[in-house]
């Protein structure tokens, strides 16, 4: 999103490189599900652009969130971030491929290597995520949710054994809620960064479009309200993004949506008694759209039951999966 397609502003700077020189560089953000990986995304850029929930397996696709900070002389940083998939070692779905696909995909030629983990932390998903890493890209082992952690004295002797799993560059202790914390990674991730000009406008937060970021926020409401009742396989499909000129809200956008389930007990699910939690999921998906975009919006939500989609490689490419 930039201004050119009615994003809102990115977050106050902090301090940047020197005035005048310009850094710039691809960061990416790997890790086994719900470690936390979209959340620090959201913190790093400062606003919302990747959907959260409790649920495996929520980011499916690429991520690249921008944040931009500049020294007021024409210099400073811009961080260009990839938020990835969990990578999945549970099941082998064609969805499943199609998102491991992705995390490979986005490892490969970048500058930086966030590898995410839960402070005082490392499972099996962790060290299948730790194998894909090669070395010759530094990784900065981001030591997530600390606040989690009861005992700070713990952590000492789980850092020595990390370092002996993968030759880090740098360990770096934080929970992505403390800005303070956002702050620290920010900067030590700008020493990694080459010079070189910017590649997107200042005011850019990321590359995807308005009608991706709907049908996300539309799929996370319908996590986030049905819990682990419903099976992750479940998407979303934009069907209409339409934007119209307005003389009460100056912007309006209609937007149509399908959420398409494996089965007809899912749909019952998704629609629930009398409607009601369809229709709390439109509600809420519509008011953060509303402050997302800055803008109207009306959406239509349909469910639509279309039997083993997920293991379906080409309706699992005809629903946006690379």
């Amino acid at each position: 999103m930039s201004k050119s397609s009615h994003s809102v502003a990115a977050a106050e700077p902090a301090e940047a490189a020197d005035g005048g020189a310009q850094r710039c560089g691809l960061i990416a953000i790997v890790g086994k599900p719900n470690v936390g990986k979209s959340t620090l995304l959201n913190a790093l850029v400062g606003q919302k652009i990747s959907i959260t929930s409790r649920k495996a397996q929520t980011t499916r696709h690429r991520i690249t969130g921008i944040r931009t900070l500049a020294d007021g002389q024409g210099g400073g940083t811009q961080y260009v971030f990839v938020d990835t998939p969990g990578f999945q070692t549970k099941h082998s779905a064609a969805l499943n491929k199609s998102l491991n696909r992705t995390v490979l995909g986005a490892i490969d030629g970048v500058d930086l290597i966030l590898f995410v983990v839960e402070a005082g932390s490392f499972t099996l998903g962790d060290a299948k995520v730790l194998a894909l890493l090669k070395e010759g890209t530094p990784v900065l082992l981001v030591a997530n949710k600390l606040d989690n952690v009861h005992r700070r004295t713990e952590i000492a002797p789980w850092l020595r054994d990390m370092q002996a799993r993968f030759p880090f560059s740098e360990f770096v202790p934080m929970s992505a809620k403390q800005p303070k914390d956002v702050k620290k990674l920010l900067k030590i991730c700008e020493a990694y960064l080459p010079e070189q000009p910017w590649w997107y406008s200042e005011d850019e937060l990321t590359d995807k479009s308005e009608r991706f970021l709907a049908g996300e926020v539309v799929r996370e409401k319908l996590f986030r309200l049905t819990g682990d009742e419903l099976p992750y396989s479940s998407t979303v499909v934009v069907d209409q993004f339409k934007e119209e000129k307005s003389k009460a809200h100056g912007r309006l956008l209609r937007i149509a949506a399908t959420i398409v389930v494996e089965r007809s007990g899912h749909k019952a699910m998704v629609i629930g008694e009398k409607g009601e939690r369809l229709k709390r999921i439109g509600t809420e998906a519509r008011q953060e759209l509303e402050k997302l975009m800055d803008c109207k919006v009306f959406i239509e939500l349909w469910v639509k039951v279309r039997s083993g989609w997920a293991d379906d490689e080409a309706r699992v490419r005809s629903f946006g999966y690379e």
